[in-house]
């Protein structure tokens, strides 16, 4: 009766004991939810990242690392509100805000849920707060190989660049070719663009253009509109440039190099430290030295 006894006590305890963990410790798996402003096969900024959760799923396996990626937000409001329900709800591990233009949600959002973990970029602001991660792109490295060897292959010595806003990223990169370029050939004419949009095609194919009609035979630029632009550089026997994915398949052979983003660098560190217990309060950059920027041959 009394071994009985004991074993319904221990029995008891140990169901008590298993209420008080914290749910990682009762559920191996690792969870995310992304949010990004425009599609997961956009072969630019949003891909990037998914390729990225794809790989860590990879490393991981599916047991043990499971995410939802919630694409094509451009429209901030939408986001804060999949943002906050992913955030109370208390079922992920990591909620990841996947664009600059969502900081100021994050800024507003993370302290009311100080024991989630939150990430966004490209920035590398975390706000001062201990559950924010921040991440960003040494752009301008890969572009500026990219830029030198635009500068050496032009055969008109006119070069176009089709950019969206002149922020992050973005304009790190085009800063980063032009440099290049110059560097490498310093009479060489690189005409820049601005958009005033991340995801406007029709008018980067506009932009693309208008740089070959001014002679350029040579075209790059950054952003998911750059969809038109080598559509054009395909259409006029121009050479293309790329960064954030690999558009070799797209620009086939007008496709000479690109920079391809790689955020596993970033996730693996974001997730062991959650697991060790720190939600946040670190800034990265991707580099070509840590692997996070891999520059990639097209098929020409």
């Amino acid at each position: 009766m009394r071994k009985n006894f004991r074993l319904i006590v221990l029995f008891v305890l140990a169901l008590a004991l298993t209420s008080l963990l914290p749910a990682q410790a009762q559920d191996a798996v690792f969870r995310v939810a992304a949010v990004a402003p425009s599609a997961t096969n956009d072969l630019a900024f949003s891909q990037s990242m998914y390729d990225a959760l794809l790989a860590i799923q990879k490393e991981m396996g599916e047991d043990q690392f499971q995410f939802v990626f919630q694409d094509g937000t451009f429209i901030v409001d939408d986001a804060a509100v999949a943002l906050r329900e992913w955030a109370s709800s208390g079922e992920y591990d990591l909620v990841i805000a996947h664009g600059s233009q969502y900081g100021a949600i994050l800024e507003e959002l993370a302290p009311e849920f100080p024991d989630v973990s939150f990430a966004w970029g490209t920035d590398q602001n975390t706000f001062g707060l201990d559950n924010v991660y921040a991440y960003t792109a040494a752009s301008n490295e890969g572009g500026f190989l990219n830029g030198a060897m635009a500068a050496l292959m032009t055969k008109t010595g006119v070069i176009g660049v089709v950019g969206p806003i002149e922020v992050g990223d973005a304009k790190l990169y085009v800063d980063g070719f032009v440099a290049g370029a110059k560097a490498a050939k310093p009479d060489v004419t690189v005409n820049v663009t601005y958009i005033q949009s991340f995801s406007d095609v029709p008018l980067a194919t506009e932009a693309a253009k208008t740089h070959i009609a001014n002679g350029a035979d040579i075209l790059t630029g950054t952003a998911q509109m750059v969809v038109g632009a080598i559509a054009v550089a395909k259409e006029e026997g121009a050479l293309w440039f790329g960064t954030q994915s690999s558009q070799a398949e797209l620009a086939a052979e007008a496709g000479v190099q690109f920079q391809v983003y790689k955020w596993e660098v970033v996730l693996r560190d974001i997730i062991a430290n959650i697991k060790a217990g720190k939600l946040g309060g670190e800034a990265y950059v991707i580099t070509l030295a840590n692997g996070g920027l891999v520059m990639e041959k097209g098929l020409r």
